[in-house]
């Protein structure tokens, strides 16, 4: 009896340090800056941004996947298949872009240096809030294992700019905690992950358009197994890039001249279908801003085509027709056109937004944010009394 009532003391101490020490590491990581961050304010101006400005036919469409895993040097391992294998799959479907972004580690181009994209997919936390993180010579390893409040992802974005070219928000209706509140008040990043889910409709993205923050979209696989059908060549998007080089890539993902696609499973495990489906894609012919009025013509007749604004709501909606012209009114901050297809396939355009032509050249300039250092001294000085306190706890605990 004495024995057993030993072994329990023992496992109930052991659970009791885990535990304790698991709430030290949330605290650990929980250092950040508090900010106050501005109103919302819609997109205003006489003036409407085209990301479709430097359309050149000549470079369309080239077939782009960004966010890719594969298998790395370790035991840590998201992918089987090496970077090479996984080239070689996308490649069989017509893509001619494919970056390898490995959680918090730069992988290098399994060919050709020339082709090398420093990207990496940030975040090991346990809410999945996860960022794309591209050209940026090194892996910033800070994260917050428990980001619960809003300024802590602002500042892991603010950390993140610090070392890059520009940041994708990766998957937001697979991230935990984000709300529409969260999403009307983040900005640093210059591109949205779209279509992360089962809906089309990405409200989340206009969440943040309707509070001012401009991004462009990627619909991007998240790949993880190549080998099943499901999950590979089943998001694309297509850029207007001479290129697959890093310094093009660049370019046109911060010029805005690119759509993204999510792309049916043709045969549903038929392998031999969904090489076949993948070679006849419908794709946008033309498309741009003519005065006030944003206008899209399609390779083939969509089942409908609908102009998205502010606050998610229905600017025009069109059935069985390839194409569409909508004249933004004074009142539209902003545009963006989506296409459904017969058998599935969707094009999802970037933001067509107001603005000042005369004083900015681009419509990032949105809602931005400040450190409140009294908030900053009174949390962090709260987590640091957590963290003793609970590392006192752990200490009375062992030697009880």
């Amino acid at each position: 009896m004495h024995l057993v009532r030993k072994t329990l003391v023992i496992i109930a101490k052991t659970v009791a340090s885990v535990v304790l020490i698991v709430f030290m590491a949330i605290f650990a990581t929980s250092v950040s800056p508090v900010y106050t961050y501005d109103d919302p304010s819609p997109f205003t101006g006489p003036d409407i941004f085209n990301p479709y400005r430097n359309l050149d036919t000549a470079y369309c469409w080239k077939r782009a996947n960004f966010h890719t895993h594969t298998r790395v040097e370790g035991i840590f391992n998201e992918c089987e298949y090496w970077p090479g294998e996984v080239y070689d799959a996308y490649e069989r479907f017509g893509y001619d872009i494919v970056t390898f972004s490995n959680h918090n580690e730069l992988t290098v181009h399994p060919f050709d240096p020339a082709l090398q994209v420093n990207v990496y997919e940030h975040g090991y936390n346990l809410f999945k809030y996860h960022k794309l993180v591209f050209g940026s010579g090194k892996v910033n390893r800070f994260d917050h294992l428990l980001p619960l409040f809003t300024f802590q992802k602002q500042f892991q974005l603010d950390l993140l700019s610090k070392d890059s070219d520009f940041i994708q928000f990766n998957h937001p209706l697979r991230t935990n905690s984000i709300s529409k509140e969260q999403m009307e008040k983040l900005s640093g990043y210059e591109i949205m992950e779209l279509d992360s889910g089962k809906s089309t409709e990405n409200e989340y993205w206009d969440w943040a358009l309707s509070a001012g923050h401009y991004s462009f979209g990627l619909a991007n696989d998240d790949l993880h197994y190549p080998d099943r059908s499901s999950r590979i060549a089943v998001r694309c998007n297509f850029l207007c890039t001479p290129s697959a080089s890093y310094e093009d890539i660049r370019k046109t993902l911060m010029g805005g001249c690119y759509y993204s696609m999510r792309v049916p499973d043709y045969g549903k495990g038929d392998w031999d279908a969904k090489y076949a489906g993948n070679k006849d894609l419908p794709s946008i012919k033309e498309i741009g801003l003519d005065g006030s009025s944003i206008y899209m013509s399609l390779s083939e007749n969509a089942d409908s085509i609908k102009v998205t604004g502010q606050n998610h709501a229905v600017l025009k909606h069109v059935t069985d027709t390839c194409g569409i012209e909508y004249a933004m009114k004074a009142e539209d901050n902003y545009a963006r056109i989506t296409a459904y297809f017969p058998d599935g396939e969707v094009i999802y355009t970037n933001p067509f937004a107001r603005y000042d032509a005369s004083a900015d050249h681009n419509p990032f300039n949105g809602p931005s944010h400040s450190i409140s250092w009294i908030l900053t001294v009174l949390y962090n000085l709260l987590v640091l009394l957590l963290f003793m306190g609970t590392a006192a706890l752990l200490v009375k605990t062992i030697r009880k």
